[in-house]
């Protein structure tokens, strides 16, 4: 296992150099940059003025020298600094970061702890009542985005209920309870799309695995039925459901940017979004780099999960 996790490691070098590629090419490609958003529509700075702004902040230079510089930084561990508020990147990825972990993280446990009870159900009660409407229920949850959701949520509990969660972000190693008023929600609905994405996966595999001759030889056996369901079915079932847990954890982290913003989350996708808005190039580079080696280290971290949910798994 260790030659394979060293190997797979050495796979993420070259994807995070073609995902910084990528996304400093496709940043210079938007029309105009952070001095044209500032100054370019006030009459009152002349261009000679926009072309100094612009060389301070080293605008003016190739492409090749700033990605380079851009980099290097990298390495030596600076991520750069906001050309909007002239603070560290680094510091303000480290204040953001936890916030879209604890939502990322709430949101897949709430859609787990669901959706996968209710794949075995549906698989093994197939075309039965609950078979229905658990498979109506994962359609609505496809059906419906969550910003949507999240919308109505506030219109309903703002003028129905009367109450609106906390808008002023409390970290959890503060005040716990004020956190998980302020967390709660917004996961709940940031989890609706995911979790009728791993039950449909949960009941799919689990339909394929009911059918093989050995769950049949283990009923004859005259095994109780949750035990051939936990111990052979679920257990062999449950590879394609972990890799979809994976990759909706990893879409999360980065797909959460307009929850986020209805209920004034001061994540990463937050910060993302703003730093597109100004053209502020380190912090939109940064920060999907950020994102991106952190969907490689899940996908990392549920490849080797394999080798456990399934023991005739071997790495070489």
């Amino acid at each position: 296992m260790s030659r394979y996790l060293l190997q797979r490691l050495a796979l993420v070098i070259p994807t995070l150099i073609g995902t910084s590629l990528i996304v400093f090419v496709l940043l210079r490609l938007l029309p105009g940059d952070i001095v044209d958003i500032l100054f370019g529509g006030d009459p009152q700075v002349s261009q000679q003025t926009i072309d100094q702004i612009r060389e301070s902040m080293g605008l003016n230079k190739p492409m090749v020298v700033q990605y380079g510089e851009w980099v290097g930084g990298l390495v030596r561990g600076d991520a750069g600094v906001s050309m909007r508020t002239g603070l560290p990147v680094s510091e303000s990825l480290l204040r953001s970061m936890p916030v879209t972990i604890q939502l990322a993280v709430m949101a897949i446990f709430f859609a787990c702890i669901v959706a996968i009870p209710l794949g075995i159900i549906s698989a093994v009660r197939r075309n039965g009542a609950s078979d229905l409407l658990t498979r109506l229920f994962g359609l609505i949850g496809l059906s419906f985005p969550a910003f949507w959701l999240a919308t109505m949520f506030l219109l309903i509990s703002s003028t129905v209920f009367r109450w609106v969660p906390p808008l002023k972000w409390v970290s959890p190693w503060e005040d716990l309870g004020q956190n998980l008023q302020i967390v709660v929600v917004p996961a709940l609905l940031l989890g609706l799309q995911p979790m009728a994405i791993i039950m449909r996966m949960t009941r799919a595999s689990m339909l394929e695995v009911l059918r093989q001759d050995y769950i049949r030889t283990a009923y004859a056996k005259g095994l109780a039925e949750r035990l051939v369901l936990v111990r052979h079915a679920l257990q062999n079932a449950f590879i394609p459901v972990l890799t979809v847990i994976g990759v909706q954890f990893g879409a999360l982290m980065g797909g959460s940017v307009i929850i986020e913003q209805i209920f004034a989350l001061p994540g990463v996708a937050f910060f993302l979004l703003s730093g597109i808005y100004n053209r502020d190039y380190p912090v939109v580079q940064s920060t999907v780099l950020l994102l991106s080696a952190l969907f490689i280290l899940v996908n990392l971290a549920v490849d080797m999960l394999y080798g456990y949910v399934d023991p005739r798994i071997r790495y070489g």
